[in-house]
């Protein structure tokens, strides 16, 4: 309780600007701030590092706010997809969805703001807000509709699939696959990939992947990425990638696009930054800019980049489904496996890696250096608070794994196009 206290009362002014930067009503704001102490509270127990409380108690509170505007567009009538565990749409781990929600209504006049909050937040009935603001209740029917119709003019609906539908030439279901160990050391191979986007950092190279979920395999997502041309980023050089993301069964046309900037050098292979559109405002994240980049988007310690050349490191040991490896973020070779997979027999070495914040990657590469499979698992607390559940109750017939003796559950897996021939 003690140490609680402490570190709760060291990080509650964070908390707060946090809080209060994305509700503007102070009452709502205070409201969200006593329930992620009260979450943070009961929750403490199962915090392993005590040197990580602010991002664990700004997640929940993050998630507290999600909860919050999830419940406008609710109301509203609005299509909610599953709120992002940070705001940066795209990271090392895949893709992210943003919602628009809460930009949606910081857009609006301060007016249509008010009667929102009022009704849909605050739970007051028209009568009683007629009488707080001194208008006739005509009136407050009559602004409760104009909010009502100026948030849904605001925010950007999916449009219907129009024209032909992107597949990109994968299949609509992942095909069948059998990974068995070997019981030969693993063999040396360079690894040119940023982890888990399947391309290489260099100039003229391309590739297109897809994502399907688990257990029902089903295709989700396609990317395509490109290397544009050679960049300068704050003195360091680097190229820029362009990545295209559809999701499956949407339109050709319907595609959203972001960019990397990222080094590949002859020992090591690093993201540099993140470019990308949100709401018509274009957002550059960089390597200077501190955890907001890093817990997204680095790599190694410190991001000094991966290195390329695959070797075991004695960073993470397997033995069947049990792993062992070192505290924090860390990835690692632990063996060498035959994947077959759509009637393909591939010699693969598996790389690992563990991220701080929940999930794992299992990433197995060829003897040309390029990945025929990746898996993502996650912890099974992973998000909780937001989804509600463990991984293992969501999906109790997904393959489990321990790190340590936590239970890790495969959530989902990636092809790219070149290993489909």
């Amino acid at each position: 309780m003690d140490t609680f206290l402490r570190l709760f009362t060291e990080h509650k002014p964070a908390l707060e600007r946090f809080v209060r930067f994305r509700i503007r009503n102070p009452f709502d704001a205070e409201d969200i701030i006593q329930e992620t102490c009260l979450r943070a509270y009961r929750s403490f127990s199962a915090l392993k590092d005590p040197e990580a409380f602010k991002p664990w108690v700004l997640r929940i509170a993050r998630n507290q706010c999600n909860d919050y505007f999830r419940r406008l567009a609710k109301t509203l009538e609005l299509p909610v997809d599953e709120f992002p565990e940070n705001r940066m749409p795209y990271g090392r781990m895949g893709v992210t969805v943003v919602t628009p929600v809460e930009e949606t209504l910081q857009r609006l006049g301060s007016r249509d703001q008010q009667i929102l909050y009022l009704y849909y937040f605050r739970d007051i009935p028209q009568a009683a807000i007629a009488r707080r603001l001194g208008i006739p209740l005509g009136t407050v029917k009559s602004r409760l509709h104009t909010a009502k119709a100026n948030f849904k003019a605001l925010y950007p609906h999916d449009n219907p699939p129009k024209g032909e539908i992107f597949m990109e030439k994968f299949p609509t279901h992942l095909p069948a696959y059998t990974i068995t160990p070997s019981q030969e050391p693993p063999f040396a191979v360079r690894f040119e990939e940023l982890m888990g986007w399947f391309i290489v950092p260099r100039l003229g190279e391309s590739c297109a992947w897809a994502q399907y979920d688990m257990p029902g395999r089903a295709i989700t997502d396609i990317y395509t990425s490109s290397v544009e041309k050679e960049v300068i980023l704050h003195g360091i050089p680097g190229v820029e990638i362009r990545n295209t993301h559809h999701k499956a069964g949407s339109s050709a046309s319907d595609a959203s696009t972001f960019y990397f900037i990222a080094q590949l050098t002859e020992e090591t292979c690093r993201w540099l930054g993140n470019r990308y559109s949100e709401n018509g405002v274009e957002h550059i994240i960089t390597f200077l800019d501190g955890d907001e980049f890093l817990q997204a988007w680095g790599s190694g310690d410190n991001n000094i980049g991966e290195p390329v050349q695959v070797m075991p490191r004695g960073r993470i040991t397997r033995d069947g489904d049990a792993l062992q490896a070192r505290p924090g973020s860390v990835t690692d070779c632990v063996g060498r496996y035959t994947v077959e997979l759509g009637g393909r027999c591939y010699d693969t070495d598996l790389l690992v890696g563990i991220f701080h914040d929940g999930p794992l990657t299992e990433q197995y590469i060829d003897a040309r250096g390029r990945t025929v499979l990746w898996r993502r698992f996650n912890r099974d607390d992973w998000a909780l608070e937001r989804y509600g559940e463990t991984w293992s109750q969501r999906f109790p017939e997904n393959q489990r794994i321990t790190v340590n003796g936590v239970l890790y559950v495969h959530w989902y897996d990636c092809i790219s196009r070149d290993i489909l021939g």
